[in-house]
């Protein structure tokens, strides 16, 4: 599956578009996480559980938005965003969302394009 933060594919041409395709997922922080991090924070640097948790998260709603296209018979998803929200304290929810389509011809690889 071709995933694509672009209108298209280089190379290819659309020939359908399937319509509008989403994955999302909500995490919460946990409170081991909270309190090493609270350290971090107080002597600056990078978060880095927390890098990891929404690195994580980000991933798991980009697999549901593409498993959501395979479902329509897509071959691509282009146009994809990611919108990141708090939904409680301590939660929050990653969504990708895109634009499935069908291309002409075949590629040569099954590789994602960014």
């Amino acid at each position: 599956m071709i995933v694509t933060t672009t209108e298209t594919v280089a190379g290819r041409e659309i020939t359908e578009s399937l319509g509008t395709v989403r994955g999302n997922t909500v995490r919460a922080r946990n409170v081991g996480r909270d309190i090493t991090q609270g350290l971090r924070n107080v002597v600056g640097g990078e978060l880095k559980s927390y890098t990891g948790l929404l690195a994580d998260s980000r991933d798991e709603a980009t697999d549901r938005m593409i498993e959501e296209a395979e479902s329509m018979g897509a071959d691509a998803v282009v146009s994809v965003r990611y919108i990141t929200a708090e939904v409680a304290q301590g939660a929050a929810e990653i969504l990708a969302y895109g634009t499935a389509v069908t291309l002409a011809g075949e590629s040569d690889s099954n590789q994602d394009v960014a």
